[in-house]
């Protein structure tokens, strides 16, 4: 079946709404419609052996549930079953619903579950009111979804259409679910690609997903693997925080025969329940730009508390894009070089490469993954690519066991030209990755040369040191009228008693209208003089009471004299304070004499500024600006 025809039988399950529009909201289609479809699927994949297992049921219905259990997954072939004679077609058109829960109960506990996280029995009892519930049924026990007509990977187009339409009636956006798959097919390709030591018949590998949707990624690995491999153990693991996708995942995996324990429902960046875990290869989508406030005191205790024991060791993105955060739990679960290592492919928007200034948590992340030769390659991507956003996307290809000629370098691909016209919008996705270019594009990271689309550069080139730029404070002093009247309005001034602020002012205009000081330390000569001759006695002027009349009567001055401290050491103007970032493989005095010293003569870099890890001169920081015209 191709993928017209996968969206042809979408459209012909999803067309159950039209029995449901009136009694039902637009936002409830999906949660009556998907399970409906999973029960279906379940029972065509567990329709050959049927009448055994319910014959093996009545045989040892005395027998310890465990042991029951057993013996019923033996039956069926599979390791799930379920032991009620009725299917869909034989359901009682008088007590439909009664019937209906009794089917779903006697399915084994994993399968059972998925039904509970979609409060099924609720919507069931919500269409028997609204006598609807036969005549849905009826119209799923029509459907054919049986393996001899469709596929573990054609189901997974299917259930992926139907999310998309359920996300779409709801107002919700189907790219928090599921990735497409044509995004799914490159970024497991491009992991993959190359490992034949691991990938090899008879091979036993893992594969992880901490944001597992629908489980995309896990299918999509496992067929690759299978294929290449031609037979293999490929053990699936995963973590989703939505009901609807876990259950639909977890459906997957218990079709495909894998163990549905290691797929967990939750928040993995608050509740990583696979922590004592490590896997060959891992694949994910993270949601763009979503912010993790609502796990925001966890991941930071973890972080003060931890360390680098932790996750999240380098540092902490700003809360309104956790993105890093799911990159760096990823790579917390790399297993150790001498083990194999692993692989990552995750998708990431633009923020990650180049958000953040030196010392901010996203450079110090960048600066820990590209100083610990951790990212192989990233590849841009077509943009409109999603189904709810037509942003710019970016697979990144992480590996703790780098080959030799990768050793310190990153490879930027540039894949934005390589996106086809759909035929037909698919929400905001217009454009999808033929195979043709999916195979050039993998053919590019593969070469590791330079071309057009492939830049190779080393891993300094993305790092810079922030100097601060500091020249001399230079300020001239006057009494003019508009700046007496400056003075009138500072604050300390204006707490004055009446007599005293008038002789405030008295003395200050008593230095004289024409007369303009450019050294500081002459006027603060004539000021105090000022203030001995027209202050009444026992009036203090405090340092509050100074810096208002310094504030109201000085202005920058280029040709004034440098304003020095008590040992002689210019000021700094903080009006006229600058940054420069410094390659990080040049010198920062070189840099500085070069770059700097000509245009601005009077200038000095802040030595008191220097970065926390390395104690040099200068904040170190990370960026990758992706321009493979051009080097960072």
């Amino acid at each position: 079946m191709d993928t017209e025809s996968h969206s042809q039988l979408a459209g012909f399950i999803w067309a159950v709404a039209d029995l449901l529009r009136g009694d039902f909201k637009q936002s409830q289609y999906g949660r009556i419609i998907l399970p409906l479809t999973l029960l279906r699927r379940l029972e065509c994949v567990l329709e050959p052996t049927k009448s055994q297992v319910v014959q093996a049921a009545e045989t040892h219905r005395n027998k310890a549930d465990a042991v029951r259990d057993k013996l019923l997954r033996n039956a069926a072939g599979q390791p799930f079953f379920n032991a009620s004679p009725l299917t869909l077609g034989t359901l009682s058109a008088t007590q439909t619903a009664d019937d209906l829960m009794s089917y779903v109960r006697a399915f084994s506990a994993d399968a059972r579950e998925i039904f509970e996280h979609f409060e099924f029995e609720n919507y069931v009892h919500q269409l028997d009111a609204a006598n609807l519930l036969y005549g849905v049924v009826e119209r799923f026990a029509a459907t054919d979804l049986s393996p001899a007509r469709l596929s573990n990977y054609g189901m997974g187009l299917v259930f992926e259409e139907l999310i998309r339409k359920f996300a779409e009636s709801s107002n919700e956006t189907a790219g928090e679910h599921f990735t497409p798959r044509d995004v799914v097919h490159l970024t497991t390709s491009l992991v993959l690609t190359g490992q034949d030591d691991k990938i090899k018949t008879g091979g036993i590998v893992t594969v992880y997903d901490p944001t597992a949707g629908t489980g995309g990624f896990l299918s999509e690995s496992d067929a690759y693997m299978q294929e290449v491999s031609g037979g293999m153990s490929v053990s699936l693991h995963g973590q989703e925080l939505n009901p609807e996708s876990y259950a639909i995942c977890k459906a997957d995996m218990l079709i495909k025969g894998q163990t549905v324990g290691r797929i967990k429902l939750g928040n993995t960046l608050s509740d990583d329940q696979l922590a004592d875990q490590r896997f060959d290869f891992m694949l994910a989508n993270p949601p763009f730009g979503v912010d993790w406030k609502k796990v925001q005191k966890g991941v930071v205790d973890e972080h003060r508390r931890k360390g680098f024991e932790g996750r999240f060791g380098p540092g902490l993105p700003r809360v309104s894009d956790g993105s890093l955060l799911f990159l760096m739990h990823l790579v917390s679960k790399m297993r150790p070089t001498k083990e194999g290592g692993s692989r990552i492919g995750i998708i990431l928007n633009g923020s990650p490469l180049f958000t953040g200034g030196a010392g901010s948590g996203e450079s110090e992340i960048r600066r820990y993954l590209l100083q610990h030769d951790l990212v192989e390659a990233i590849v841009g991507l077509p943009t409109d690519l999603f189904y709810n956003t037509g942003i710019a996307t970016y697979v990144w290809v992480l590996s703790n066991h780098k080959t030799a000629e990768r050793r310190g370098k990153v490879q930027l691909i540039d894949a934005t030209a390589r996106g086809s016209k759909m035929r037909k919008s698919l929400g905001s996705k217009r454009h999808y990755i033929a195979e043709r270019d999916l195979d050039e594009i993998v053919r590019l990271y593969g070469r590791f040369a330079e071309s057009d689309e492939s830049k190779v550069f080393p891993v300094e080139a993305f790092g810079y040191r922030r100097i601060t730029v500091e020249r001399p404070l230079r300020l001239n002093f006057q009494a003019s009228p508009e700046r007496l009247a400056r003075l009138g309005e500072q604050k300390p001034v204006q707490k004055l008693e009446a007599a005293e602020r008038e002789a405030l002012i008295r003395a200050c205009a008593s230095l004289g209208e024409a007369q303009a000081f450019t050294n500081r330390e002459a006027f603060l000569k004539a000021l105090k003089a000022a203030f001995a001759e027209h202050l009444p006695a026992g009036m203090k002027v405090g340092a509050p009471l100074q810096r208002a009349v310094f504030t109201a009567l000085a202005e920058r001055d280029a040709e004034a004299d440098i304003c020095r401290d008590r040992k002689g050491h210019p000021e700094p103007d903080t009006g006229l304070r600058d940054h420069e970032n410094v390659p990080l493989d040049e010198l920062v005095t070189d840099y500085f004499e070069r770059e700097v010293k000509p245009h601005v003569p009077d200038a000095w870099i802040d030595k008191g500024k220097r970065d926390p890890l390395d104690e040099r001169l200068g904040i170190v920081g990370f960026e990758i600006p992706f321009n493979p015209e051009e080097s960072p």
